[in-house]
């Protein structure tokens, strides 16, 4: 799409994303009912890109997961490497202990080879590790999260996690 002369390009996948633009680009994760939810994300930057952003949850998607993060989010080079390593943070996201659990999360992501960073989410408990891009406090509600991303286009584009 670069090639062709696009300055920003973004696939999204429900929760993952392949990006690739010339100007910033701000990221904001969704985590169900926890109350870091649509309040954090990321401001991806030019130097970012390419990037591939996903997130793996155990209270928001369909999907089959053994882990209880409400948002396991993974950061790579590709989305194909970030989805599977999200998936498997998400996986090792286990037990009563919440804190204990989001460590084990973000235990597991170090072991994980051409990973950037990740962030894991469990309830009121937030961890990272590694290089991830900046992080944004984000205000207001996951609605209005997802209304900036559809609607407003004067702004910088916001895609939800």
């Amino acid at each position: 799409m670069l090639s062709c002369g696009s300055s920003t390009c973004v696939v999204e996948n429900g929760g993952e994303i392949a990006a690739n633009a010339k100007t910033p680009l701000n990221v904001g994760v969704y985590a169900g009912a926890s109350p870091a939810s649509a309040r954090v994300g990321f401001c991806l930057e030019p130097a970012d890109f390419p990037i591939g952003i996903s997130t793996s949850s155990a209270s928001v998607s369909h999907a089959l997961t053994f882990g209880k993060a409400d948002a396991a989010v993974a950061v790579a080079d590709t989305a194909a490497l970030s989805d599977a390593s999200a998936t498997a943070i998400c996986n090792a996201v286990t037990g009563t202990d919440t804190e204990a659990s989001v460590q084990a999360g973000l235990e597991a992501a170090e072991r994980m080879p051409h990973l950037r960073g990740a962030l894991v989410v469990r309830g009121g408990f937030i961890g990272a590790v590694g290089k991830l891009p900046r992080m944004l406090n984000l205000k207001g509600s996951a609605d209005e999260m997802l209304k900036a991303s559809l609607y407003d286009v004067r702004g910088p584009n916001t895609v939800l996690l």
